[in-house]
């Protein structure tokens, strides 16, 4: 078994991967699913903390009826609600992991601090770290890249329903060519939607590369890790 490349690393889950085949939601075989692959990537060896987007429940910039400041809000929130999911699943599946929100909330999770976030990976569990920054106007692809410096991440694993970073949507555009890597400053000329600029420009600041893959093949989270996977790693 090849040695992980990285030994610390933020995954980055996009929310609407997890209402599986619908709408709207969580769909729990899609979270137990995940769930397996998180903990066999940490098998390898590696401390895993996970930022988990809203989508699925609420997509904050398209909230009806609100201010973009609500709506980032309730954005925020729906991503505390994913990650109370992924721990309960991890957890069912005997492997500790801790959700740590940006908000105070003791009733529902610790708050999220560079000396928890230390002292529970150190303890073996995998971390859900929710509600974003904490701030509205911020997406949880900066809030991946944020937590990963803060937390001395070697990697962001930022896991989509494609392979890497294309050219174009290759699910409209069959031309659109795959890069096996870019750099920081390729990603945020080229305009590719796969992050925003922010949190390239963020993860340019402080060094972290970042490594785009599929996460519908099981086992994927691990074998990105392993150098093995199918992607492309932004850097440099």
């Amino acid at each position: 078994m090849a040695e992980p490349v990285y030994r610390r690393v933020v995954v980055k889950l996009s929310g609407e991967y997890l209402a599986g085949p619908h709408a709207f939601g969580i769909d729990q075989p899609t979270v137990d699913r995940i769930a397996g692959d998180l903990i066999a990537a940490q098998q390898l060896g590696v401390e895993i903390a996970v930022v988990v987007g809203g989508g699925n429940m609420v997509r904050g910039v398209s909230a009806q009826g609100v201010s973009r400041t609500t709506g980032d809000t309730m954005g925020m929130l729906a991503t505390i609600m994913n990650c109370l999911a992924l721990e309960a699943a991890i957890e069912r599946k005997g492997t500790p992991a801790k959700a740590l929100s940006a908000f105070v909330m003791p009733e529902i999770c610790e708050l999220f601090t560079r000396a928890a976030a230390h002292k529970h990976l150190a303890e073996g569990r995998i971390l859900l770290l929710g509600g974003g920054t904490g701030n509205p106007f911020f997406t949880t692809d900066t809030t991946a890249v944020l937590r990963a410096a803060e937390i001395n991440a070697q990697a962001v694993l930022k896991a989509t329903n494609v392979d890497g970073v294309y050219s174009a949507d290759p699910k409209q555009d069959p031309a659109a060519q795959r890069f096996d890597r870019l750099t920081h400053s390729q990603a945020i000329e080229g305009g590719y939607k796969v992050m925003d600029a922010t949190a390239f420009a963020l993860a340019r600041e402080t060094s972290l590369p970042i490594i785009v893959f599929s996460i519908a093949e099981p086992g994927s989270i691990g074998a990105m890790l392993q150098g093995a996977g199918r992607g492309t790693i932004v850097a440099g």
